[in-house]
């Protein structure tokens, strides 16, 4: 390996949703990225709100602007609970937490544009349903620049 490459950053990006999925993500990114020297940027997506809401009668919601901010606080508390469930396997590594507007799958992509790595969650519930990957996982394998890890969580005892 070359000096050059060796100090070149490499980012994993994963996908925060608070899920048992994204949780099981996270935790995964964080062990592999310590083992590599990565570093990790944890990502959450805000959608717009929907406009059909507000033609129905529906409060309408706060500019996802003002959600912004109150998104990366629950997305840091994912990211601080697996660090500390991980402990030293998690020490040492960089990582940044972000809330971003817009779709779930379009967001993790853009981020993704720089990783080495993007990581989701796998979804599914159940029998035959537990078997298929959800829409942004989906979307995220057929479309993102980089490899992609799909991670299931663990199966309560």
């Amino acid at each position: 390996m070359s000096a050059e490459s060796v100090s070149q950053s490499r980012l994993v990006v994963v996908g925060v949703d608070g899920s048992a999925e994204s949780k099981a993500a996270v935790a995964y990114a964080l062990r592999n990225a310590a083992a590599r020297g990565d570093s990790v940027r944890a990502v959450t997506a805000v959608p717009e709100p929907e406009m059909w809401a507000t033609g129905y009668g529906v409060v309408m919601l706060p500019p996802v602007d003002e959600l912004l901010p109150e998104a990366r606080k629950t997305a840091q508390g994912v990211v601080d609970a697996v660090v500390a469930e991980l402990g030293e396997a998690a020490s040492g590594v960089s990582v940044t937490v972000d809330a971003l507007a817009g779709t779930p799958a379009q967001v993790l992509l853009d981020a993704a544009a720089e990783a080495t790595e993007l990581v989701v969650g796998h979804r599914g519930r159940g029998g035959v349903r537990s078997a298929l990957l959800g829409s942004v996982g989906l979307s995220c394998v057929l479309h993102a620049p980089c490899p992609v890890t799909v991670v299931r969580a663990a199966k309560p005892a």
